[in-house]
């Protein structure tokens, strides 16, 4: 008798937390799917009309929809091309080389979240402005001019680097600290490896899940931002998004929903992927 009321109490025991999970799941998809569910019947259903898909058959014919989809898909790119080039080098070799500035690069790299955004596009604005008029006698005019090409604008790539940089930071040095990075290095160095084969070689293999979550953070937070990119007279995909929405409220928030099941689906893609690969 006392192994069978053991037995229940920790059969219990067990049952308990498994409830809560599911109660806490089903709350956090509630969360998510009401509103979701919400804007889409907003966008399918009209009261003079009724249910018509019309807002979704309007999205590939509605001007400027495949432009700043492009434009953005383009900044993401090379936002996510550049930033990882200059944090995971850097990153590096202050673990290798330098590991006293670590707390420094870390307070560097994350010190964008602590800056508002308004702040931080009226410092790049005065910027322009005032390098448009000291640069004008000299060379760098025509590259300062090219910076800000309304076809691919630059600045927004730039801008765009030191906003994700907290988030692509954090990504990477999750990554870097569940492996040895200094016994794969100086394994790789012994064996006559060069510096960029170490780099793509031996660490970015270790890597692949953290980098998959920086380029998805980035991308996520491109095909987002507003604020930058409207105070500097750029049209984005979510500018576009807010301008349309202003005589078509219901095409927005449809290229909204699928814009947000687009980046799901890469994120559980991506997810199932690499889970395949730890498995493995």
């Amino acid at each position: 008798m006392v192994a069978l009321t053991g037995l229940e109490r920790v059969s219990g025991a067990a049952t308990r937390p498994r409830a809560w999970r599911g109660v806490v799941f089903l709350l956090a998809g509630a969360y998510f799917l009401i509103p979701l569910c919400t804007s889409f019947w907003y966008t399918v259903y009209t009261p003079t009309v009724g249910v018509s898909p019309a807002a979704y058959g309007e999205l590939l014919t509605a001007d400027g929809f495949v432009r700043s989809l492009s434009l953005s898909l383009g900044l993401a790119v090379a936002t996510i091309a550049l930033v990882l080039l200059l944090a995971l080098p850097a990153m590096l070799a202050v673990r290798l080389f330098a590991p006293r500035l670590r707390p420094v690069m870390e307070v560097l790299c994350t010190l964008p979240l602590v800056v508002p955004p308004i702040t931080f596009v009226a410092g790049i604005g005065t910027s322009l402005r005032i390098g448009t008029e000291v640069l004008a006698p000299t060379p760098f005019w025509a590259t300062l001019i090219a910076v800000q090409d309304p076809a691919f604008p630059v600045v927004l790539v730039l801008a765009y680097m030191v906003l994700v940089l907290p988030f692509v930071y954090r990504s990477l040095d999750a990554g870097l600290r569940t492996m040895d990075v200094r016994t794969l290095v100086e394994a790789a160095r012994n064996l006559g490896a060069s510096w960029p084969y170490v780099l793509v070689r031996v660490i970015v293999p270790n890597l692949r899940s953290a980098l998959a979550s920086a380029s998805f953070l980035t991308l996520a937070l491109v095909l987002g931002e507003y604020t930058v990119a409207s105070l500097l007279g750029y049209e984005p995909f979510a500018v576009w998004i807010v301008t349309v929405s202003g005589s078509k409220g219901q095409l927005s928030v449809a290229v909204s929903i699928l814009s947000l099941l687009l980046i799901w689906l890469l994120l559980l893609a991506v997810s199932t992927v690499f889970g395949k690969e730890k498995g493995k």
